[in-house]
């Protein structure tokens, strides 16, 4: 009983230590005051101010632009390498694959950073591309951050697999592709959300990477928030911070929603065919022994 409470105990401690933050900085997302740290009373300026500031919300419309291109090419990258290491056992150089898919977990962004802004001078000289760095290098830099994340987390759930029921189906005609869209996708469907999820997040979060890899013109969220806190922090802020977590919030919460209803549509199916099943074999006639 003890330990229970003392878990209980330090389950919302843990809770109020990331949560309380995030609640604090939503309250102080309506301070009608210019000062951070000084009450002055409820007020939405700083929310209706954040209309104003094009350059502000420039790079708040870029940064969910280059995330929602990051997230979509880090799963399938991330997806065909988790596939290429659970499935292809054999083959040369898979340790080398294998660690240069896991890599950017755990070099630092300042290296990775760093070599992505060398390599991108080095091709605009010799091949004239990229001609200057802006969206395209920022989203390519972050899809090759994000794309080990996807691959750990795909290759996690592709070892759970039940590999019998791919065999069946490619034994009842099934072609490779097909197993692969209509059996193996939707059971890996979870894995690549969270993949999908964690990938946005992160590109959204970035300022190393994007700081070395940007260019005029092409300042994300991050880079404008730390440019704007070291002339010092100001409610408007505040109200950014907010807006973007209450946007990541109900995103997940529709990923949720979406993703409980599949779950129960898939178990009433598994029931209503083992009902079926079960009705099947009562209703058969008993064969009578043989005389």
């Amino acid at each position: 009983m003890k330990n229970f409470r003392f878990s209980t105990l330090m389950l919302w401690v843990g809770f109020a230590f990331i949560y309380l933050p995030m609640f604090i900085l939503v309250i102080y997302s309506f301070n009608a005051s210019r000062l951070v740290t000084v009450w002055g009373g409820w007020s939405t300026k700083w929310y209706v101010s954040l209309l104003d500031d094009r350059q502000l919300m420039g790079a708040v419309w870029r940064s969910l632009e280059i995330a929602c291109y990051t997230a979509i090419a880090a799963v399938a990258l991330g997806t065909m390498a988790a596939f290429v290491l659970t499935r292809v056992h054999r083959f040369k150089g898979r340790t080398l694959f294998g660690g240069l898919v896991t890599a950017p977990l755990v070099m630092p962004e300042v290296i990775t950073g760093l070599s992505l802004l060398l390599l991108f001078v080095a091709m605009a000289q010799l091949v004239g591309w990229p001609a200057e760095r802006g969206m395209m290098t920022i989203w390519i830099a972050h899809t090759t951050f994000c794309s080990a994340y996807v691959a750990v987390v795909v290759s996690a759930r592709l070892r759970e697999l039940d590999l019998s029921i791919e065999e069946a189906a490619m034994d009842l005609g099934a072609r490779p592709w097909k197993v692969f869209f209509l059996i193996t996708i939707p059971m890996i469907a979870p894995s690549l959300v969270a993949g999908g999820m964690m990938s946005f997040a992160l590109s959204l979060d970035d300022l190393v990477l994007a700081s070395f890899v940007s260019g005029p013109g092409a300042t994300t969220l991050p880079m404008e928030v730390f440019s704007k806190v070291r002339l010092g922090v100001t409610p408007a802020i505040n109200a950014v911070a907010s807006l973007i977590l209450l946007a990541v919030s109900l995103a997940t919460f529709l990923v949720w929603f979406f993703a409980h209803r599949a779950e129960e549509r898939r178990r009433r199916a598994i029931q209503q065919i083992m009902e079926e099943s079960q009705a099947a074999i009562h209703a058969r006639p008993e064969a009578k022994p043989a005389h």
